[in-house]
């Protein structure tokens, strides 16, 4: 059986990860899984979403609790598992842990993910946060610094000057060249070392 293409789309809260899906699955030839990070938190029980528990969870936007780690974790390995069952698959994702772009890069690296950098400067995310109802104001700002840390992507875009749907296309390019992602087996590798 040959493993499903992943694509990891990594930001900020507000920075169009969302939309950016989307517009993927409205264009790319063939059908992919959304398995992001919200999809995930949204399997939690209710009581988990509101606090004290959320902080257990993602509470602080840029450091997870015990229960976030654990469902990142299960995120992480059932990306792995869809992919080698000859699933596509799309995650949004916030790397805010240095272990979450470790196991990332473990489990995801030799399957041959593609690792797209969401890109947006941090008045343009507060913006949108302010303008959005159902974000936690701050969360941009507490990610801002740490999301892109590693600084190793097969792409990046930037949602201030693209729509989702350019976007969409500069990752469908991407993806459809010659040159095989290698972001994530470069990371792997400086892990090790």
């Amino acid at each position: 059986m040959t493993n499903g293409n992943i694509i990891i789309l990594n930001g900020t809260s507000s920075s169009g990860k969302t939309s950016i899906v989307k517009a993927l699955q409205d264009i790319l030839d063939e059908p992919f899984l959304e398995a992001g990070i919200d999809k995930f938190i949204f399997m939690l029980p209710d009581r988990y979403l509101e606090r004290p528990l959320w902080d257990d969870v993602l509470g602080l936007a840029n450091k997870a609790g015990a229960s976030g780690h654990t469902l990142v974790a299960g995120m992480h390995h059932a990306i792995a598992a869809l992919a080698k069952t000859g699933n596509n698959v799309i995650a949004d994702h916030v790397l805010v842990e240095h272990e979450w772009v470790q196991e990332c890069a473990d489990l995801l690296g030799d399957l041959g993910a593609y690792l797209i950098g969401v890109q947006c400067p941090l008045q343009v995310l507060e913006e949108r946060e302010r303008s959005r109802k159902n974000r936690t104001p701050g969360q941009a700002r507490a990610q801002f610094d740490v999301i892109h840390a590693h600084g190793i992507y097969d792409l990046e875009v930037d949602t201030s000057v693209l729509s989702p749907i350019e976007c969409a296309l500069q990752i469908k390019r991407r993806v459809q060249d010659d040159q095989p992602p290698s972001a994530l087996g470069r990371l792997r590798q400086l892990v090790k070392t």
